[in-house]
């Protein structure tokens, strides 16, 4: 009966540990694991479980050990806000799978993925015809982002007002913390003069600016450090 009473203890108490770690590491890590949470997750569990099992674990050991993966965890996720290159080498980049409609094979068998595979996500995303596709992107964390074709997409008020002959292009990224995105820059033949002009237009300079991304109309969005928010809403 005690050895009953002492499994329930252990069993109850790595469970809150394990809810106090969620806590710690962030809301992050449950909408998009990657791949150093992914396997934090799998260990911080293990560890847990034969806790609540294993007599022989003790107390002080297994508080060691999750904290020390916890800590690394944690530690990694600033790393990865600070320095967004080791992040991309770390974790990788999104992979384009569809581009202008047409599937790249070559990208789905980079990340051993089949063509079965690429039409079941595009199902969960309510898409069963794969001609409705104009990109499609493969995201770090497995999941699926996909752009219909132009004359596919819902109309909203904003299209009405809009020419027709348009092209639509896809959101190009070009400042992230503050920093240039050079490979961008070049890869979409933008001169460095475009983004600097359009900075000063607005009286920005480029250490004010968080994010910058030429949209699909040309046009560019701006998100500032500052975003002069007196009480930005978080729900608990």
């Amino acid at each position: 009966m005690m050895d009953h009473l002492v499994i329930l203890i252990r069993s109850i108490s790595a469970f809150f540990i394990l809810m106090v770690i969620a806590r710690i590491l962030g809301k992050q890590t449950l909408s998009n694991m990657n791949f150093h949470e992914f396997v934090t997750a799998v260990i911080l569990g293990a560890m847990a479980a034969n806790f609540a099992f294993n007599e022989k674990i003790a107390v002080v050991h297994l508080i060691i050990a999750l904290s020390v993966f916890t800590i690394t965890s944690y530690v990694l996720s600033k790393l990865f806000m600070k320095f967004r290159k080791f992040k991309m080498w770390t974790e990788g980049t999104p992979t384009v799978l569809m581009e202008g409609g047409r599937i790249l094979e070559d990208n789905l068998r980079k990340n051993n993925m089949t063509l079965d595979s690429l039409n079941q996500q595009l199902r969960q995303k309510e898409i069963f015809d794969i001609e409705e596709v104009e990109y499609a992107l493969l995201e770090v964390n497995g999941k699926l982002s996909v752009q219909k074709k132009k004359e596919l997409q819902a109309v909203t008020l904003k299209d009405l007002h809009l020419n027709a002959g348009n092209i639509l292009q896809f959101p190009i990224e070009l400042v992230i913390d503050g920093q240039l995105l050079n490979d961008n820059l070049k890869s979409n033949h933008i001169p460095e003069s475009w983004i600097l002009s359009q900075l000063e237009a607005r009286n920005k300079k480029l250490e004010d600016v968080f994010y910058a991304v030429k949209s699909s109309n040309g046009q560019l969005y701006l998100d500032d450090y500052k975003d002069n928010i007196q009480h930005p809403i978080d729900i608990e």
